[in-house]
């Protein structure tokens, strides 16, 4: 390439892009956005009914017997539902019908049912049906340790229920929740945040932490969540 070629290559040079600072702005351009009109509960119905089964162990047919008038009347009466108990396939089956108002009432009557024949008290049951912000969970010791076997296991559960169950019912009474120890199973029922703060308090009882410490740790972050609210 010769001298001359060379000096008109350099010669040119690439236009420089503008700084978003330099760029003229339109202020007058306006995004518009879409509106949409809620949509009413009629239009939300299918003309199909919703149909869920709730198997109930062995161990809750008698509760479920004596209590059945109790589980009956809110569900019928209150959320407008079909609500029955298959002997054959040991189920309770529930059914939406025309008269049901709201689309979500049939997964609170399963919640409300699955409770019950997880071992919550009727009372506590109750409160799925009436607030809308309450959850179960369910977890096995093993989630959060699975070397534990034998004794070790039997001392994790005992750890979590404490003497006389105390300590089980100080992480209720400070975190406002209801806990059910079936066996290495453990059922949570309340609101979110404090679901996390009993499950965290329940998985350093496993892992071996003092019923002491965790009591501490527990009362600041739940003081933190009262004050926060």
């Amino acid at each position: 390439m010769s001298e001359d070629q060379a000096a008109a290559g350099s010669s040119k040079t690439t236009p420089k892009r503008a700084r978003p600072e330099e760029m003229e702005l339109d202020e007058d351009v306006s995004v518009k956005k879409p509106s949409f009109p809620p949509i009413s509960a009629e239009k939300l119905k299918s003309d199909k009914s919703e149909f869920r089964k709730v198997p109930i162990p062995p161990h809750r047919f008698t509760p479920l017997k004596e209590n059945w008038m109790k589980i009956y009347t809110p569900v019928v009466e209150h959320l407008k539902l079909q609500i029955r108990f298959n002997v054959k396939t040991r189920n309770v089956e529930l059914k939406t019908s025309p008269e049901t108002a709201d689309v979500g009432s049939i997964q609170k009557a399963v919640d409300f049912v699955r409770a019950f024949a997880l071992g919550f008290d009727l009372e506590d049951c109750l409160a799925l049906i009436r607030l809308d912000d309450l959850f179960l969970e369910s977890f096995e010791i093993a989630d959060v340790k699975t070397t534990l076997k034998g004794d070790h296991l039997a001392r994790a559960i005992g750890r979590i229920a404490g003497k006389g169950g105390r300590t089980k019912y100080t992480i209720e009474n400070v975190t406002k929740t209801r806990i059910v120890l079936a066996d290495s199973k453990i059922h949570i029922l309340g609101s979110f945040q404090n679901m996390r703060i009993a499950r965290t308090a329940i998985c350093n009882l496993i892992l071996g932490s003092p019923p002491a410490k965790v009591y501490g740790k527990m009362r600041t972050v739940a003081s933190r969540m009262s004050e926060r609210f």
